[in-house]
């Protein structure tokens, strides 16, 4: 049963859980959190936000720290707040029958909570990318209507409003935009000494650590690619993605006629997360719009494939099968903590990836598409573990 205005956030305490919660601070009459998850890394700021908007329940990922949550929540004077524990209760709170769930959560693992969440009939507000590249038709399979799914990447978000003004006959192409990252016009050569935290010197967005690297190797503008394929269902090679530095423009689509749809606003997620809440309405009092009154240039670039080739190999691996695009997700999350860790150079994120790809290449065109979430988990696994072979010869 969905109760009306019911909100479940997953990975309250990341980038998009925080700034949805403020979101709804905004909204407080529209909006009931009914529950918060999250993996375990932010007890004290878990448990501040279960006092605030007074949560009934929360799920911690990380059971070992049931205990030390309890006392948080003591403190913060949310006595009342249940505690569930464990993968389990994660994927129980996301399959609880709220309104909406926003799933934020990081990496592959947030793909079993959105299936969950649609399997109850909930409207899933999605920012968990993964949930689509790793195993993209067991989440399509779970919808009980087809518009289920608000997109809440701020790429995907672009697309699906502007995808507003015409039919999917009328779609020519979708041109999905890259503010190009800390390391936008250098050149391959210039990358072999690269540390971590140039790495994460973003220059537009504040984001996670793993999607803040994915940024600046533009691995992320590879995974929306494969997102934007499946979730608007049009083919790779009318998928374009083009360079825009001042990231004001989102994201385009490009019509039969020639007429051209963008949806354009500063960069603030907190815009394509109110949308993913409330659709098909818009609320006030979200982000700041555009100042028209200021004189402004947006400028727009060609994609460097040779100095950052993962969205060429993100294309690949979407052409080839899911389970490709699975492996490539693996395996970069495995190259991201390595390089964030000073064990893997920055170049090497990449050519791990591939590397890994070459290796499973073979015994990964058999069938093209998973039984279930167990054997998706699997075929991770072995990429990781391959991965990390790897690395550890570098």
């Amino acid at each position: 049963m969905i109760h009306s205005n019911t909100v479940v956030i997953l990975g309250s305490t990341g980038s998009i859980g925080t700034q949805g919660l403020d979101v709804i601070s905004r909204h407080p009459d529209r909006f009931t959190v009914v529950g918060l998850a999250a993996g375990g890394a932010h007890i004290d700021l878990l448990a501040r936000q279960a006092a605030r908007f007074r949560v009934p329940q929360v799920a911690i990922y990380d059971a070992s720290k049931a205990g030390e949550l309890r006392d948080a929540l003591d403190r913060a004077g949310a006595p009342y707040t249940q505690i569930q524990a464990g993968r389990d209760a994660v994927v129980a709170m996301a399959g609880s029958g709220a309104a909406v769930v926003l799933n934020g959560i990081t990496g592959s693992i947030g793909l079993e909570p959105s299936i969950a969440a649609l399997k109850a009939g909930s409207q899933l507000a999605l920012a968990n990318k993964e949930s689509v590249v790793a195993g993209g038709h067991l989440l399509f399979g779970a919808r009980v209507r087809e518009d289920q799914i608000n997109p809440v990447d701020s790429e995907h978000s672009a697309i699906w409003q502007s995808l507003r003004s015409g039919t999917h006959a009328e779609v020519a192409r979708l041109i999905v935009t890259a503010s190009g990252g800390p390391f936008r016009g250098w050149k391959r050569e210039q990358m072999t000494d690269i540390t971590p935290e140039q790495a994460l010197n973003h220059p537009t967005w504040n984001m996670g650590p793993v999607v803040t690297i994915n940024s600046s190797t533009l691995m992320n503008k590879g995974l929306e690619v494969i997102e934007a394929s499946r979730l608007f269902d049009v083919p790779p090679e009318r998928i374009d993605v083009t360079v825009h530095p001042q990231s004001i423009v989102h994201s385009m689509v490009e019509f039969v006629d020639g007429a051209t749809i963008a949806q354009a606003s500063p960069p603030d997620m907190r815009l394509p997360i109110a949308l993913g809440l409330s659709a098909p309405d818009r609320m006030d009092n979200v982000a700041a719009a555009c100042d028209w009154t200021k004189a402004a240039s947006w400028t727009f670039e060609p994609l460097d494939d040779e100095a950052f080739p993962a969205v060429s190999l993100a294309r690949h691996c979407l052409a080839a099968s899911e389970k490709h695009t699975a492996v490539l997700n693996a395996a970069n999350e495995q190259a991201v903590h390595a390089f964030l860790e000073h064990r893997l150079p920055y170049l090497g994120i990449v050519d791990t990836v591939k590397a890994v790809l070459d290796e499973m290449d073979a015994e990964l065109r058999g069938d093209p598409l998973f039984r279930d979430v167990e054997e998706m988990e699997q075929l991770e696994l072995e990429a990781r573990r391959r991965a990390d072979d790897l690395i550890d010869k570098q």
